[in-house]
C-alpha cells in the first residue's frame, strides 16, 4: 500500500510532467515518521520523501521546504528537486554513501570529524532559516499537541521543566549569535562518502544556538569522551573553550528534554515503527542522570560566567 502511494506521488510530480515512471524501481529506506525511498528511474536516481500521518500537526512543511534549499545552498545537503505542501519532498540520492548510526560513528574513521567540520559549515554558512528554533517554546508546544492527545507524561516532567529554568537563565546571559541549525541531528541524518559529510531531514530546524547541534549529535550518537572531543576540535579547530563545552553539555540535557515529548507524540499517535514510550521514558531518565551529575553544575557556571 505505502509503495502504491510513494507510485501515485512520483506520477503526479510536475517535475516528472511527461515521463513514464510506471518502471521505477523503489528501494524502502529508514525513517521514523516518514516514508522514505530510493527511487531507480534509468540511469536517474532519487530520493522521495512522503510525509508521516499526524506529522502535520507539529511540522511546517514550507518552512521545512525553504531551509532543505537553503541547506543544499550551503553544500551541506543533497538538492531540493521538488516539494509539494503537503510534505513530499524529491531529492537527489548520493550514491556511495553510508547512513551514520552510532556504531558507525564508532568503528568509521573520521566521521565524527566530518560530522563536526560539516555542521561548522552549515553554521558558517550565512544561509538564513524560516523558523526560530527556541526550546522552551518548543516544550510548551509539545505539551499542548500533547494535551489535545489526552497523553500521558512520564512522572516528574514537569518538576524537570521548572529545574530546566537555571539551565534557561544560564544560557541567556550570553547568548551566542543565531546560526541556520539542522535541530535534529539523528545519526541516520548523516550519510558519509567517507571523504564528504552530507546531512539530510530538515524538518525540525531553524536559527538556534550552534551548541544545540554538537550536544544533541553527541547524545544521539553515545558519543563517549573521545569522540565529543573529536567533535569539538574539528568543530572550533583547536580546543573548545570553557564556555562552549559547557553550553553543548547543558543541550544534551535539553535535548534529551524536548525529545522526550517529541516520544510521547509518536506514541500517541500510534506510530508503530518503534515503541515510543519506552524511547521517550529511557530519554527522560537520560535527561535526569545528566543535570545530576557533579560536572553539571559546573557546566552550567561555565556557562552562566560566559
Amino acid at each position: 500500500m505505502s509503495e502504491q502511494k510513494a507510485r501515485e506521488a512520483l506520477a503526479a510530480l510536475p517535475f516528472f510532467a511527461g515521463r513514464d515512471v510506471s518502471g521505477a524501481t523503489l528501494t524502502r529506506l529508514g525513517g521514523l515518521t516518514n516514508l522514505v525511498y530510493r527511487v531507480g528511474l534509468g540511469d536517474e536516481v532519487y530520493c522521495l520523501r512522503l510525509p508521516g500521518a499526524g506529522t502535520e500537526a507539529y511540522i511546517d512543511r514550507k518552512v521545512e521546504a525553504i531551509n532543505a534549499r537553503a541547506a543544499a545552498a550551503a553544500g551541506v545537503s543533497p538538492p531540493v528537486l521538488a516539494t509539494d505542501e503537503g510534505g513530499l519532498m524529491l531529492s537527489a540520492f548520493i550514491e556511495g554513501a553510508t547512513t551514520l548510526s552510532p556504531e558507525g560513528f564508532r568503528s568509521i574513521p573520521g566521521a565524527v570529524a566530518r560530522a563536526g567540520a560539516t555542521l561548522r559549515r552549515l553554521h558558517d554558512s550565512g544561509e538564513s532559516f524560516a523558523f526560530r528554533f527556541e526550546l522552551f517554546a518548543m516544550i510548551d508546544e509539545y505539551l499542548a499537541v500533547l494535551a489535545k492527545l489526552g497523553a500521558q507524561l512520564p512522572e516528574g516532567y514537569h518538576d524537570v521543566v521548572a529545574e530546566a529554568g537555571a539551565v534557561r537563565e544560564a544560557l541567556a546571559a550570553h547568548p551566542l549569535p543565531l546560526a541556520p541549525c539542522h535541530c535534529d541531528p539523528l545519526c541516520e541524518n548523516f550519510i558519509d562518502t567517507g571523504a564528504r559529510m552530507w546531512i539530510v531531514d530538515w524538518e525540525y530546524s531553524g536559527m538556534n544556538d550552534p551548541m544545540w547541534d554538537l550536544g544533541d549529535v553527541s547524545v544521539e550518537g553515545g558519543f563517549d569522551a573521545a569522540q565529543d572531543e573529536e567533535l569539538l576540535a574539528a568543530y572550533f579547530g583547536g580546543p573548545a573553550g570553557a564556555a562552549d563545552r559547557g553550553r553543548m553539555v547543558l543541550y544534551k540535557a535539553m535535548c534529551d528534554l524536548l525529545w522526550t515529548l517529541w516520544g510521547l507524540i509518536q506514541h500517541a499517535n500510534g506510530n508503530p515503527v518503534d515503541d515510543f514510550w519506552a524511547y521517550a521514558v529511557n530519554r527522560f531518565e537520560r535527561c535526569k542522570r545528566l543535570m545530576a551529575e557533579p560536572d553539571f553544575a559546573r557546566h552550567l557556571d561555565a556557562v552562566r560566567r560566559g
